[in-house]
């Protein structure tokens, strides 16, 4: 149940927007084995005075294109699966659109507990196998 907020430039091609909220989305099935219709994506388009990042930073030059991307999710991923989400992402976003890996952050922030989530009718969800 990951909700993603994309920034980017709004300069962006509706094309490229796509594509890289879809990178990210196969990115989270492949890897944090979401179902396939939990897709819940909100593309923020920044003018380029609204967009701040440095040239370079941990030795990993950015650009103008830089995009931020933060996921917000359960716990209870192990380190690896981060990895390999981050990779994929990043490898998916930079083959599919102009964007260069090096202009991909992401933020990952966990939450616990299915009380921190409603997707609707202002109640919480539980799975059916959890409910008494």
């Amino acid at each position: 149940m990951p909700f993603v907020r994309i920034s980017l430039p709004k300069k962006l091609s509706l094309e490229t927007k796509n594509n890289i909220s879809d990178s990210i989305h196969q990115s989270l099935i492949a890897e944090f084995h979401i179902p396939q219709d939990d897709y819940f994506h909100v593309i923020e388009e920044l003018e380029p005075h609204q967009i701040r990042y440095p040239e370079s930073y941990l030795g990993i030059s950015h650009s103008e294109d830089i995009i931020y991307v933060q996921i917000t999710a359960g716990q209870g991923r192990t380190l690896e699966q981060k990895k390999n989400l981050y990779h994929q992402i990043a490898t998916r976003i930079s083959t599919s659109t102009a964007i260069l890996i090096n202009n991909v952050i992401i933020v990952l922030l966990e939450n616990n507990g299915l009380e921190n989530w409603s997707f609707g009718n202002g109640e919480i969800q539980e799975p059916k196998h959890l409910k008494k």
